[in-house]
């Protein structure tokens, strides 16, 4: 069968690429921990590259939760909102094409981060992605790649944010491990740090425990070194560019512009974590080039690189001044097409985070590919006629009837319940939380019962996820059922739609003969109920042989 998901790709990418030819202005925005940043670039189509035109940043603070709750608080909520509208203005003055915005630490622990999100996407107009650990690090990844050249040589990248800190080992074609940890520098701040200047009980214990931490990623991703390679460590955000800001001017007399490309080494760093530890914030903050929010929590925020840099036997960081903002371009340029040489590996991201999970829960990737491309090909022949939805939901679509069955990893009994746990907490790279919810719950409701309002994850959702949830798992159902002997007995069908009568008839062609499908067909006559109701239509199903001309 032909690989539907494929095909649109390419489709797609070659006549996004025809048709913008132009430059364009995006905006990009991480609502991160301690921050929010704002990048503005114009992208170059044809060359494919971007030039920055305009950054901007406020220090919000939403990792500043309520300790009771671990709720986001009304406080820093206004705050993010209030920097969020002046980004958009200042987008509105460079005359962006789009905004692009991704929340990560702060905003995908606390309980109510999804209300802060849609919020901000009603009072602000900005649609937020809410994004994962995982998929911050791969973006952070590409962000440090637009910028730097890795020269065929294995890079440990390190971002040091405020709720969390992201490892990478990585090389010019691909990352090779992505991990985020929960060490960040207002978070350890807020939680460990209680005494100004810090006491020396509490200074091992922050030491401690963030060595704790950080073993298991750093000692991961060691083992993902080739034999004899040795990596050059990269740091980005906002604790490394101020660190290595501080080093300059105390050695230099003066910042390096730019300060990409700037080196620090191990005994550096280990001394200004002896600085740092014997001052109080007051004199911290009166260091040149220190801000008073920064100084606040550079001491965690050394104290982890330090450790990180320790346990993984690495003398030098070079900074790099491009990361996550960075990385949101890129990763749009992907997606849009614009990169399809250095970058190819990344631009098929999605697809192969799938495939590989399916191969880790042992998925039968023949039938499962099978019922993939009934589905997408239901989605085609219907597009527009019983339905409106896109490329996005396409993709998704694809995924979770890849995916559909790797519930039975777990159990046989009730597997579609698994399946969904599993697509919902599986690392598949790409994929924003709300797209993930989406796939899992399409997977989820392919079978059994409808969504109900007493499935929470599903009534949490906004109304357009909820109708595409309903009207993809419906083909979904349908897929499943015309390859119920995973035989690929439905060598293929053609949708036929009778708007007076309200009928689909769905001619069947078999691929043998001598079959004449009677468990596909009571198995698609079972299941066509849920799918004539959402759509509201009449089902007919016709079997015929296809004949050798």
């Amino acid at each position: 069968m032909v690989n539907y998901i494929d095909r649109v790709t390419t489709t797609e990418a070659n006549a996004y690429r025809a048709s913008k030819t132009e430059p364009s202005m995006l905006a990009a925005i991480d609502i991160g921990t301690n921050s929010i940043h704002m990048v503005v670039v114009q992208i170059e189509p044809t060359l494919p590259a971007f030039t920055i035109i305009s950054r901007e940043k406020d220090t919000v603070r939403l990792g500043d939760r309520d300790p009771q709750t671990g709720n986001l608080t009304p406080q820093a909520i206004e705050r993010a909102i209030a920097t969020l509208q002046r980004c958009k203005d200042l987008a509105a003055s460079f005359n962006v094409d789009r905004i692009v915005a991704v929340a990560t630490s702060a905003t995908r622990e606390a309980p109510n981060g999804l209300e802060f999100l849609r919020r901000v996407e009603s009072e602000v107009g900005i649609v937020v992605d809410l994004i994962s650990g995982p998929e911050e690090a791969r973006r952070i990844y590409l962000g440090v790649l637009s910028g730097m050249d890795f020269q065929d040589r294995p890079h440990v990248i390190v971002d040091i944010g405020g709720g969390s800190t992201e490892l990478i080992l990585a090389d010019s074609q691909e990352p090779r491990f992505l991990s985020s940890t929960k060490v960040g520098a207002v978070r350890l701040t807020q939680n460990l740090v209680k005494t100004d200047p810090i006491s020396t009980t509490e200074f091992a214990y922050l030491q401690a425990y963030v060595r704790g931490l950080l073993e298991r990623a750093t000692d991961e991703l060691r083992l993902s070194l080739q034999p004899g390679e040795k990596p050059r460590l990269v740091g980005t955000s906002g604790t490394i560019e101020t660190l290595a800001i501080i080093n300059a001017l105390e050695k230099q007399g003066e910042i390096p512009n730019p300060l990409n490309g700037y080196q620090m080494s191990r005994k550096d760093v280990r001394e200004m974590v002896k600085r740092l530890a014997a001052m109080n914030c007051e004199e911290r903050a009166a260091i040149p080039g220190m801000s008073d929010k920064r100084a606040e929590i550079i001491l965690a925020g050394a104290v982890i690189l330090y450790e990180a840099m320790t346990l993984l036997a690495l003398e030098t960081i070079v900074v790099c001044e491009r990361s996550l903002r960075e990385g949101i371009i890129v990763d749009w340029m992907l997606t849009n097409g614009l990169i399809d040489s250095r970058l190819r590996f990344q631009s098929e991201v999605r697809q192969r985070s799938v495939i590989k999970i399916a191969r880790q829960y042992q998925v039968n990737l023949e039938h499962s590919d099978r019922v993939a491309n009934l589905a997408i090909g239901l989605f085609d022949q219907l597009q527009e006629i019983l339905h409106t939805w896109g490329s996005q939901e396409r993709e998704l679509l694809w995924g979770a009837a890849l995916l559909h069955a790797c519930g039975l990893f777990v159990s046989h009994s009730a597997y579609h319940k698994h399946s969904y746990y599993l697509i919902r907490h599986a690392e598949l790279l790409g994929f924003t939380e709300v797209e993930l919810e989406i796939m899992a719950s399409i997977a989820r409701y392919h079978r059994k019962s409808k969504p109900k309002k007493k499935h929470e994850a599903y009534n949490k959702l906004a109304d357009n996820y909820r109708k595409a949830i309903k009207q993809l798992s419906t083909l979904l159902r349908i897929a499943v059922a015309l390859d119920r002997r995973q035989i690929g007995a439905i060598a293929q069908f053609e949708c036929k739609y009778d708007s007076e009568y309200k009928k689909l008839h769905l001619h069947l062609f078999t691929s043998n003969p001598d079959d004449d499908c009677a468990i596909e067909l009571w198995n698609l006559d079972y299941e066509k109920g849920i799918f004539e109701e959402e759509f509201g239509v009449k089902l007919v199903s016709t079997l015929a042989v296809i004949r050798e001309i």
